[in-house]
């Protein structure tokens, strides 16, 4: 699996509002949805020059992704822009981590439930990214965990190309380590391989441990990876 087929699935079931080219560089509105949305990227080839006209257009956010963007890292560096939310892509064949969910356990409903705003509102997960979810590619999905009779996570899943990505996976603190997030990432992968999805994966920061654990522990391996420059002044 190509790091370029995972990006681009990342921007497909996450997308901006919009993006107009800057240069080489694309510049993207995320209307408040959050980092991946709103930051700006390289999609050729880096020059001084042309990261000057990028911030004279209001560029202040970038995403750097891997080696390729290694010059332009150092660009951001040289000029202030700190390093934030380094993030790992993992991925696995949708076989590896897909289980039929136990019945009434898991429910996938589109467009999501009142319920599932407010689970996801305690984590964090406001109307922008409900937004985001709005615009992402079909097939896509939300789903709501049942646990000792109450709602206890919320998650949203979209594919793109066979690439099933799952975002805004939320388990309400008092349901964690009780194996909610296991059987809710494996019914979700269930539901994307009957859609005809062959690969799984997902962004996840550097610094969530117990998330990279679940992750590692269903299978999935590290594909590729990525973080952000932000202007410090």
């Amino acid at each position: 699996m190509s790091t370029d087929a995972l990006f681009s699935a990342l921007e497909a079931t996450w997308p901006p509002v919009s993006s107009r080219r800057v240069g080489p560089f694309r510049l993207r509105e995320g209307a408040g949805g959050g980092k991946r949305v709103s930051a700006a990227v390289l999609d050729g080839a880096f020059s001084e020059p042309a990261l000057d006209a990028a911030e004279a257009a209001g560029a202040r956010l970038f995403q750097l992704r891997g080696e390729d963007d290694a010059a332009l890292d150092a660009a951001l560096d040289a000029r202030g822009y700190r390093v934030v939310d380094p993030t790992l892509l993992y991925v696995a064949p949708i076989e590896t981590v897909a289980v039929k969910p136990r019945p009434v356990s898991l429910l996938g409903t589109w467009p999501p439930l009142a319920i599932q705003r407010q689970i996801w509102a305690d984590g964090g997960i406001g109307p922008e990214r409900l937004a985001v979810m709005a615009r992402a590619s079909a097939p896509r999905n939300a789903f709501i965990a049942r646990f000792q009779n109450r709602a206890a996570g919320s998650g949203f899943i979209a594919i793109d190309q066979g690439i099933a990505m799952l975002h805004a996976l939320h388990i309400e603190p008092e349901f964690r380590r009780q194996g909610v997030a296991r059987y809710m990432v494996q019914g979700m992968a269930h539901w994307a391989q009957e859609q005809g999805a062959h690969t799984f994966a997902l962004a996840v920061t550097q610094g969530n441990a117990p998330a990279r654990a679940l992750y590692s522990a269903l299978g999935m391996t590290e594909a590729g990876a990525y973080h952000y420059r932000e202007k410090t002044t």
